[in-house]
């Protein structure tokens, strides 16, 4: 029976959280757009939830198997049939070095089939255990929700293997309907894509081998008045599926821009679309980044608040005396009438887990595949490399409750040193720099001898490649973790009280910087002013 669960933002779902949760970012890197011919995929799962990294292995299944699909509630609401082999996952990684990550659009409530059978992440799942390619990932989803319904609202899916990337999105058919509208494009070589909560699929070329979808994508919308052939106005299935608002734009399109303007600073993307602007447009699907990008690059670009742009959340009276990030939520709120909103940014406080792909064509795959992976904020945590091939996932990372801290809990561990941070964030975050490029340039250092050490292992004992590849991927998170820990007892040695500390022990009063002075003059001055001049005694 199929008992094992996806940790995807669906367990913001699963728990009964908000839907403020669904709030992931995607980066798709095509092998012409890497500079060492990977194909790359990001996810950031965003919500306020632990995750347990999972690894489980590839089985044979009996004739008449079933998987029980179960609801919130836990009762059984269907049965699909099993296969009769499933391959091996390392959390959203399977054995063929197939990726698939997501982001969550809503689009149209009325859209939701609450008798649908099949939730995204158990699409997701059945996917990685059934497919080899993207392509095929693609057919596994859209064939069973075919036959079984769909259950979830808007969702963009990104799914990658060594040679190519897609981006798959898909509503349902609402109550009492059957089936699910769903449009694929192939990223084309050499260019970049993401998505962020927003459907990202305009047009739908029907002729292009590199376009899949549905046969009701357009008939439905028609049937509907999603979209009315005589406007004039071409099919665009995110207008008609997931119709935009301002505050949903400023939302997402947000970090859209930011990805593109990092990657391509020579098409010169302005945030006006995304701030509501009169005149301006779109972003593209797909840009062509100005250099190939790195595994280290794409860590970059998933580790942002806007840093250098009007929107830089480490600037202004919000990010306090210290240029502190992070925006506690409510992310909008209301002063009389108005309504305000923070920045959403790629880098957040809320994030579960994160990873960075690689899809790699020119290795075996137990080598080639490997999920650079890590908990909490993008920006203050360390990615470590999972082979595809590993039989095993550190311990750390499988480990922790929401409502009990725990030094044994990687996810607790790096919660506290970005917690910790929120206290000096100017000072501290560069100390948790430091330690993060130490840390990841060793790991992508080694990659090139792991790599080459498990190739000549496979052709003589695959057994022990396995072994090799399973030791250096636990031992090297565990490391990350330890070190992490270290870190943060540092943290709170170093800046205790307020006080920083010099090389030699020695704390120092570095109190607040001018600027930040100067607007507490401005606004109680007077309060804090000395009295100049002598004290005269009564």
């Amino acid at each position: 029976m199929f008992r094992r669960m996806l940790l995807t933002c669906a367990i913001a779902v699963i728990f009964g959280w908000s839907s403020a949760a669904y709030t992931c970012t995607n980066i798709l890197v095509t092998r012409g757009a890497s500079t060492d011919g990977s194909v790359m995929i990001t996810y950031a799962c965003d919500g306020e939830f632990l995750p347990h990294l999972r690894y489980e292995p590839a089985a044979d299944h009996r004739p008449g198997e079933v998987i029980e699909i179960r609801g919130r509630d836990g009762k059984v609401r269907g049965t699909i049939p099993q296969v009769r082999h499933t391959f091996a996952v390392v959390g959203l990684m399977n054995e063929h070095q197939l990726v698939i990550g997501e982001t969550t659009f809503e689009g149209r409530k009325e859209l939701v089939n609450p008798d649908g059978l099949l939730h995204y992440w158990t699409l997701m799942r059945l996917a990685l255990e059934r497919a080899r390619t993207a392509r095929e990932a693609i057919s596994v989803i859209t064939r069973l929700v075919a036959k079984y319904g769909y259950a979830s609202s808007g969702e963009t899916f990104s799914i990658a293997d060594p040679n190519e990337a897609w981006i798959l999105e898909m509503v349902g058919t609402g109550t009492g309907g059957t089936g699910a509208i769903w449009v694929a494009r192939r990223i084309p070589d050499g260019m970049i894509s993401c998505h962020a909560n927003r459907s990202r699929i305009g047009e739908v070329p029907m002729n292009d081998p590199a376009c899949l979808h549905s046969d009701n994508v357009v008939s439905f919308a028609i049937a509907h008045g999603y979209w009315n052939p005589r406007s004039g106005r071409p099919f665009r299935f995110n207008i008609a599926y997931d119709p935009p608002s301002p505050q949903h734009i400023r939302y997402s399109d947000t970090r859209v821009w930011s990805i593109f303007r990092r990657a391509a600073p020579s098409l010169e993307l302005t945030p006006d679309f995304a701030l509501g602007r009169k005149g301006a447009h779109p972003y593209p699907l797909w840009v062509r980044p100005d250099h190939k990008l790195s595994a280290a690059d794409v860590m970059s670009l998933m580790r942002d608040h806007y840093e250098g742009t009007e929107l830089d959340m480490t600037k202004g009276v919000d990010a306090g005396p210290f240029g502190d990030p992070n925006r506690w939520r409510p992310i909008g709120w209301k002063v009389g009438d108005v309504q305000y909103t923070w920045e959403r940014p790629i880098s957040t406080q809320q994030t579960g887990f994160s990873f960075v792909s690689q899809s790699r064509s020119w290795l075996p795959d137990p080598v080639g595949g490997v999920l650079w992976y890590g908990v909490d904020d993008t920006y203050t945590t360390c990615y470590v490399p999972l082979y595809c091939g590993i039989d095993a996932v550190p311990p750390s990372f499988t480990r922790g409750d929401m409502q009990r801290f725990s030094w044994d809990s990687a996810w607790w561990v790096f919660n506290f040193v970005a917690n910790i941070a929120n206290l000096k964030y100017s000072y501290m975050i560069k100390d948790i720099q430091a330690v993060q490029r130490e840390l990841e340039g060793t790991f992508l250092a080694l990659e090139p001898a792991v790599d080459e050490t498990a190739v000549e292992l496979l052709k003589t004992n695959p057994g022990l490649a396995r072994r090799y590849l399973t030791d250096y991927s636990v031992s090297h998170a565990e490391q990350a973790v330890h070190r992490w820990k270290a870190l943060g007892e540092a943290l709170l040695t170093k800046y205790n009280d307020g006080y920083v500390k010099d090389a030699k022990g020695r704390p120092r009063e570095v109190g607040y910087p001018l600027g930040w002075l100067k607007r507490v003059v401005k606004e109680r001055g007077d309060l804090y002013r000395v009295p100049a001049g002598p004290v005269r005694q009564p």
